[in-house]
Parts: structure tokens; sequence; C-alpha cells
């Protein structure tokens, strides 16, 4: 990934790298601290996602399938946020000229969306894990994805 030719919310997004570094190998405090970080360059404050977003996803996938990762569940709350926004859509649906712009953010935002999306079946592990906040985050970013439970995702999960 060509990280110094995106953007992210400060713009340059080079740093996006090592805070997964960070995330993946921190302790909690240095993971979460970095995790924060992350937040507020491709998700800032937890509905504005950029061109950096997308790319960020799949590793944010690969990190939430770490038992040694210690925010598990702040990173699937993050992309909890990410399958939610709907910031410069909507923003665009009231002022089209945004459609016209060189940074095209509706488009970043889609396909933000859509790679959260695309690794969900990455859930249908995390419902089996035996953390309860794991599985709390995991089956509320079900549902935002539209997999309303555990029966969707192909799981053995039972529900309390």
């Amino acid at each position: 990934m060509p990280w110094p030719e995106i953007k992210d919310s400060t713009g340059c997004a080079a740093a996006i790298p090592f805070l997964l570094d960070a995330v993946a190998r921190g302790d909690a405090d240095t993971a979460g601290s970095a995790l924060g970080e992350l937040r507020r360059r491709i998700c800032q404050y937890g509905f504005l996602v950029g061109q950096a977003t997308a790319a960020t996803v799949p590793f944010l996938w690969e990190l939430v399938r770490l038992p040694q990762v210690t925010c598990r569940v702040g990173i699937l709350h993050l992309l909890k946020s990410i399958a939610d926004a709907r910031q410069w859509e909507t923003t665009a649906a009231a002022y089209p000229k945004l459609l016209r712009r060189r940074d095209n953010y509706v488009e970043w935002e889609r396909e933000a969306r859509h790679a959260v999306h695309a690794q969900r079946g990455v859930l249908r592990h995390l419902l089996d894990e035996p953390d309860r906040e794991i599985v709390r985050a995991s089956e509320e970013l079900a549902a935002t994805l539209g997999n309303r439970s555990s029966a969707d995702l192909g799981c053995r999960h039972e529900q309390p």
C-alpha cells in the first residue's frame, strides 16, 4: 500500500502502518492509544471517513482475528462506525456540488463501507469467542451489516 500517497484526516496517511503495528503488538495502553489515533485518522468523530479508510479496513479485520490483540472490542466498534458512515453521502444528497470535487469523499465512504462488508465472514468466528464483550460487539456489527443473527452467519453460537 502506498500510504504516503493517500490521505487520512491529518493529511498524509504514512503513519497508519505504524499505528496498526502498535495496535497489533502493544500492551493494552499502547494498543488502545494507537487505536484511538487510528480512529481519529480514518473515522474522525466516529462518522467521517476518508481516502485511507478503505485501505485500512482489511488490516483491522486481520487484527480483530488475533487473540493477543488487546483492543479487539474497540476494533469491532471502529468497524461498526465505518459501516454506519453516511455523512458524505447524506451531505451530497442535499448539496450535489460535493460530487464534483476533486477529492471524492462520497466514493471513499462507499469504498470503506464495502471493505467492511467484504470480510463480514470473520464475524462467524468471533461470535463463538468465550469473551462476551467480543461476542456483543460482533453481534452489533453483524446487525449493522445486515446479518441480524448469528444464524445468518452460519454460527453455532447460542444467544442468551
